[in-house]
């Protein structure tokens, strides 16, 4: 698949359907984008209408060109797009790059489901259509088929945009940061070519050490969830996902489904699980992007800081530790060996102020002392110009400083100044000029490198904190879902398939009790009563304390409908309880089935787990605080599933509310152990069986040893029509059960 995408990057001929000789139209950029970016092989432009465009001879039709084409640039009107492609296929171009708008995102998709098929039949591989084009800078052959003004520098960033207006704007963006790219890329619509195709291409590209994504929408996201993982421990992967609004919010009936719709929350597991760095802007994104394609990753999270203003250096370390970064108190013998360097007045614990009389010198100096300290992984120089010290001085010292800091320390620059940056400056970094025949190995100074200069502190820390985060997840090996043991999947399948067959939609308390003990999940004792006294008949058969719970036709959340009664003694009370529940369903409008009897859990920790399948993600696994506030507080966190061990520890730690779980204010610490085994069986649960479309435990009482799902809910995907029998026993390949 990568292979087909240098017929893109690095053809050996190609053509312009669409040239045109007047500047300031597309095809007029585009051909003078390519004459004048230095492509080696032939270009023909193709114009019925001219003898020669920008005076290179034309051809009437891609037919009359003389020679083999690689790659088609199409700049014609979208109604003329598809006989240009069929023209493409008769001349075995293998790469079609179709810029014209006018297609799907237009409404008409049935133009651009013509433009795929003629791509399909003849193997041609297409970028767009409604795109702005493709870049690449390698000096051997470079190339730039796009229609904007301005060409990025050289570089070691390949980036894709699934925009193409903003595409112009990250052109432009990307040269005025001295922003090295490698190759850039402009989807579009992604009628075949997409992100995971260039994810592939840019893991194997040897110009290429960090990937940047513009997203809008995911192809395939399934297969960039095992792709992205597998370029991420090689090369990072940035990437702005917009789209955050509940605009498209589905309708669900779960705890479950209510927390994951309305969001992109999804989107976000499937970052952190793929080592993904997701940025919320743009600016965030170049920002990351300049300290990860010009400085080495940090080995820990302990942030050195040096200024020359105090109250800078307090921003920063404050934006450092609210983004997960330490700042942590100097050894005594560095502040001993600061002291020196900047005398009494100077604070020396960290961050270091080296108040506004510091010296190019100190800055040079100071980077040393803290780069030998062993203290830091991290160095983030701020200046702010006084009256006394020149920015020009101060820029070339840090740069000098950084040049000689081990190699596996990042540093960074802060330069706040109302003047804008001195020229030592511009392209947001500082040229560090590594020494000659520097020595190799962990504490040997650096190659030259470019330290990232950013205008506030609270902008260098989230970028290092983003950074940060990435080195840990690479450092972690790799994990692949384990299946727990214990499964009855045949046995779990015959319980669906009769409920399919008996066209259920929500499983019945006796299927889930059942189901959940198939994939080892118990619950405690509980039976079903058709009527009141059929409920205390049970109850009188119990020892301890019991809980009755109404069930009734759509009615999902019971406790607010009065449909939950806890810690019920005796008879008596679960047949008081039980006319209370049937007068108040009566008032509500609902009919009661029966009566669901339980045995109370032991106490512990309220839970929940849950899982949904999006159509678009697939199953997704979600923990979070339970009980009934539970979409109230939100605390929750997700997995694409199925999950590993790992995982299920991570997600259980990213919980707001995690220390209740560890012995919060006393309270004996529960069973994590058991929740997190929890949350891989029902994770297998939901990837074994995509039929099930939500399911809900909550709460998932954890004690302090083992953990009991007290209630669970799951909704059954509806049959496509017809009887359900057959296709139940299709879908599940066992017999479907009787009754």
């Amino acid at each position: 698949m990568s292979h087909s995408l240098r017929s893109f990057l690095l053809p050996q001929a190609i053509t312009v359907l669409g040239a045109s000789r007047r500047r300031g139209t597309l095809g007029g950029e585009l051909f003078h984008n390519l004459i004048n970016c230095g492509f080696p092989g032939p270009i023909y432009p193709v114009n019925p209408n001219a003898e020669a465009v920008h005076g290179v001879a034309a051809y009437p039709d891609l037919l009359a060109v003389p020679g083999p084409v690689e790659l088609a640039v199409v700049a014609v009107p979208a109604a003329g797009v598809v006989a240009a492609a069929e023209q493409c296929e008769r001349k075995r171009v293998r790469a079609l790059l179709v810029i014209s708008a006018g297609f799907a995102e237009a409404g008409y998709p049935e133009r651009q489901r013509a433009l795929v098929e003629v791509c399909r039949r003849s193997g041609m591989r297409l970028i767009g259509p409604n795109c702005l084009g493709i870049v690449n800078t390698d000096p051997d052959s470079p190339l730039n088929a796009t229609f904007a003004p301005r060409t990025p520098p050289p570089g070691n960033i390949g980036f894709l945009s699934q925009s193409g207006a903003l595409g112009l704007a990250i052109i432009e963006y990307a040269q005025r940061l001295e922003l090295g790219l490698s190759s850039f890329v402009s989807v579009g619509n992604k009628a075949d070519v997409s992100s995971n195709d260039l994810l592939e291409y840019w893991e194997a590209d040897a110009a290429t050490s960090v990937i940047l994504l513009y997203l809008e929408s995911f192809g395939n996201p399934r297969k960039f969830a095992r792709l992205a993982p597998r370029v991420a421990r090689r090369k990072p992967i940035v990437a702005v996902k917009s789209g955050r609004s509940g605009a498209g919010a589905r309708a669900t009936a779960s705890h479950t489904g209510a927390l994951l719709a309305a969001s992109d929350a999804v989107v976000e597991a499937l970052f952190r699980q793929a080592g993904v760095i997701r940025t919320d802007t743009l600016e965030e994104l170049f920002d990351v992007a300049m300290v990860l394609a010009n400085q080495p990753l940090a080995r820990g999270r302990r942030v050195g800081i040096l200024s020359n203003a105090g109250g800078p250096g307090i921003l920063c370390a404050d934006a450092c530790e609210a983004a997960g970064l330490s700042v942590p108190l100097l050894p005594q013998a560095t502040q001993r060996r600061l002291r020196e360097i900047l005398g009494p007045n100077a604070g020396v614990a960290n961050p270091v102020d080296m108040i506004a009389s510091a010296s190019p010198e100190n800055y040079r100096r100071v980077i040393g002392a803290l780069g030998e300290s062993g203290a830091c992984d991290a160095l983030v120089a701020i200046f702010v110009p006084p009256l006394v010290t020149g920015g020009e001085e101060v820029a070339q010292a840090i740069g000098e400083g950084a040049a000689g800091l081990p190699a596996e320390l990042p540093a960074v620059a802060v330069f706040m100044s109302s003047q804008g940056m001195p020229a030592e400056l511009a392209g947001r970094g500082l040229a560090a000029n590594s020494p000659p025949g520097a020595r190799a190995g962990a504490a040997a100074a650096r190659p030259r490198l470019r330290v990232p200069a950013f205008t506030f502190p609270e902008a260098a820390a989230r970028a290092l904190a983003r950074v940060a985060d990435y080195a840990e997840w690479r450092e972690q090996p790799a994990e692949e879902p384990v299946r727990p043991c214990g499964i009855a999947r045949e046995r779990a399948a015959a319980i669906l398939a009769a409920a399919e067959a008996r066209a259920a939609e929500w499983l019945t308390a006796d299927d889930l009790r059942e189901l959940l003990a198939c994939y080892g999940l118990t619950l405690p004792w509980q039976a079903v009563a058709r009527t009141g006294d059929d409920a205390a008949q049970l109850a009188a058969q119990q020892e301890g304390a019991l809980a009755l719970k109404g069930l009734a036709p759509g009615a999902t959340h019971k406790s607010d409908l009065g449909l939950v009664k806890l810690g019920l003694a005796g008879a008596g009370a679960v047949r008081q309880a039980a006319g209370e529940m049937a007068e108040r369903a009566h008032q509500g409008g609902l009919e009661l089935t029966g009566f669901l009897v339980q045995a109370m859990a032991e106490p512990g920790v309220e839970m929940m787990g849950g899982f949904v399948q999006d159509p678009i993600f697939g199953p997704v696994l979600v923990c979070g605080l339970g009980g009934k506030a539970v979409e109230l507080l939100r605390d929750i966190s997700l997995r694409l599933a199925p999950i590993g061990a790992r995982d299920a520890a991570a997600m259980v730690r990213a919980l707001r509310t995690f220390p209740l779980l560890t012995g919060f204010r006393g309270a004996p610490p529960v069973d994590l152990a058991a929740l997190e085994d929890a949350l891989v069986r029902l994770g297998a649960l939901a990837a074994d069986f995509p039929a099930i479309v939500e399911m809900d435990c909550n709460p998932i009482v954890v004690h302090t040893r083992g953990a009991s799902i007290v209630d669970a809910r799951a909704r059954l995907r509806k049959s496509a029509g017809g009887e359900g029998r057959p296709a139940a026993a299709e879908r599940y390949d066992v017999p479907v059960a009787s009754g």
